[in-house]
């Protein structure tokens, strides 16, 4: 089985690298979140290992970036700092564990086999990357050589939306990815952000865009290339929650 680390700290990296090795695990390391994306795009592992303190990018960005480019494999946060809402901005940002530091090596392995294991009994196949990529450090959204600036939140709420393409995203789920810090958000604000969005999918001239599940949330889909070039909003659909 194939594990891949996101680690900045030299000497915890090889620490990591030599526990998993030791496990019959093949590693492979990445000290930035830039590379991250690039590396285990690229070449998906059966296990990430990613610490949230990363010198470039915050390690739940790097998370949702790789979920939008396709990557399915289960996470494991490594983390200094163990409040609760830490904890659950790890969950929302698609993390499926999660480990405070310091912590001991045998824990993090036995939580390293067990993601594995609960894997292999519920893997499902992963939907098709798009051409939209993200990259969690500069918090940018490209299409082929155009690049679009987004806001921390813009970011993490288009990552969702790209990592379910053709899924109605709730808006509950929206906004607890976007506002992982439990932020008290009021609906328009949502709303806001999304045309914001839109806007900027637009301006790529993107195949993708967002389109309103009236009364239960969003969907990215693919549009015909006029729609998409003519910028016309998409009519909502009316779907039951």
């Amino acid at each position: 089985m194939r594990v891949g680390i996101c680690e900045d700290d030299q000497q915890l990296q090889s620490v990591l690298a030599r526990a998993l090795a030791a496990e019959s695990f093949r590693v492979r390391v990445t000290g930035t979140g830039r590379d991250a994306v690039r590396v285990f795009s690229e070449d998906p592992p059966d296990l990430l290992v990613l610490d949230i303190g990363l010198p470039d990018a915050d390690g739940r960005d790097v998370c949702q970036a790789l979920r939008a480019h396709g990557v399915d494999a289960p996470v494991l946060f490594l983390t200094a700092r163990g409040q609760l809402a830490d904890k659950l901005s790890a969950f929302h940002a698609g993390g499926d564990d999660f480990l405070s530091k310091p912590f001991a090596l045998a824990e993090l392995v036995v939580r390293a086999h067990a993601l594995v294991k609960r894997r292999r009994v519920a893997l499902l196949p992963a939907a098709a990357p798009g051409e939209l990529r993200l990259d969690p450090s500069r918090h940018g959204v490209s299409v082929g050589e155009r690049t679009e600036a987004l806001t921390p939140t813009e970011f993490r709420v288009l990552a969702v939306l790209i990592a379910r393409p053709g899924v109605v995203v709730r808006r509950r789920e929206l906004v607890a990815a976007g506002w992982p810090d439990g932020a008290i958000v009021n609906e328009n604000t949502l709303d806001a952000y999304v045309g914001r969005l839109r806007r900027k999918l637009r301006a790529l001239d993107a195949s993708e865009q967002i389109e309103t599940a009236r009364g239960v949330g969003y969907v990215l889909r693919r549009v015909p290339a006029t729609a998409a070039a003519t910028g016309r909003p998409t009519p909502a659909r009316t779907l039951q929650p």
